[in-house]
């Protein structure tokens, strides 16, 4: 009795795994990339039914919340998308391989009349036959969908398949909703990477609507460092409201961390600095620090405004 046990328990096993590394890519037609697309959805909008309406392949639930659709479209023309780590060149989507596309961001939102809406923000990486997402210097190449809603339907304001890929291991940070103007939203996240136990750099971007497209409009390096056994540091930033602005409003970054010299052991490896920092440790060993920056839009990109404020403390 307990061998025939033990032999269920195997073969369930066994096609549970299966279940879990034979995944198919179903073949799309080239609409799925037509921005223009009308969709409506009943309330309550469900985001992964919604996505699967808009990237129609087959939906797989695997372990670990890892649950993604796998498409591939013949018919489509692959285009160039910025991969913001810059070390294997733009992504050319949708990927010949195949494509993964995960919903990573679900944001409601209401303006100043009340009028509610909704953003869905999707990762694509190039489709995996084990649902796995590799490769440390690919991002995750974001995808936006922007709903109104109108009575007890969601309508489909705004659809772009594909904006620019950030993150490592085709995995995109997820995205987070910021008021930037009088009921202007935008969407921001921190992109980081490194090399194999190296110190992760984390950079800032804001990703707005703009010449009729969702597109990064601000970049901010040092934003971040983590992963060094010797210097830290990490950012926040703020809206500036007071300057009567009343769309693309200025932004203060303000950066506080530590900076110690690395000892050059195997875990400890040397860190780049910010040119603020670059003089203070070319004589000093250790030292506390405060970077306040300002940011504001010029034509069509955020720009450093003035000098950067630096204060130290703790110098040694």
């Amino acid at each position: 009795m307990r061998q025939i046990a033990s032999y269920l328990l195997l073969l369930i096993s066994t096609f549970c795994y299966a279940q879990e590394t034979d995944l198919q890519l179903k073949n799309v037609s080239d609409t799925i990339l037509n921005q223009k697309r009308i969709l409506k959805v009943s309330d309550p909008l469900n985001g992964e039914k919604t996505m699967q309406k808009l990237f129609p392949g087959n939906l797989y639930h695997l372990s670990d919340k890892n649950t993604f659709i796998s498409w591939k479209c013949k018919s489509c023309k692959a285009a160039p998308f910025l991969d913001v780590n810059g070390v294997e060149g733009d992504q050319m989507f949708p990927y010949t391989e195949g494509v993964a596309t995960r919903l990573i961001a679900n944001i409601d939102y209401k303006d100043s009349k009340g009028n509610e809406f909704k953003i869905l923000a999707f990762n694509h990486s190039v489709h995996d036959e084990d649902g796995l997402q590799t490769g440390r210097f690919s991002g995750g190449l974001l995808g936006v969908a922007k709903f109104a809603k109108n009575n007890n339907v969601w309508e489909m304001r705004s659809f772009q398949p594909a904006v620019a890929a950030f993150g490592a291991f085709a995995s995109c940070p997820t995205p987070k909703l910021v008021e930037i103007g009088e009921d202007q939203y935008a969407l921001s996240l921190v992109h980081a990477n490194g090399g194999a136990g190296a110190p992760y750099n984390g950079y800032f971007y804001l990703i707005a609507g703009f010449d009729g497209k969702y597109q990064p409009l601000m970049e901010v390096d040092y934003y971040s460092l983590f992963n060094s056994a010797s210097s830290e540091w990490s950012s926040t930033y703020t809206v500036i409201t007071d300057n009567n602005k009343k769309f693309f409003r200025d932004f203060k970054i303000v950066t506080k961390g530590s900076y110690k010299k690395a000892k050059g052991t195997e875990d400890d490896f040397e860190v780049d600095l910010p040119a603020e920092l670059a003089e203070m440790a070319k004589t000093k060993k250790q030292f506390n620090f405060v970077i306040e920056r300002n940011y504001s839009f010029k034509g069509k990109f955020y720009k450093m405004i003035d000098k950067p404020i630096v204060k130290f403390s703790n110098i040694k």
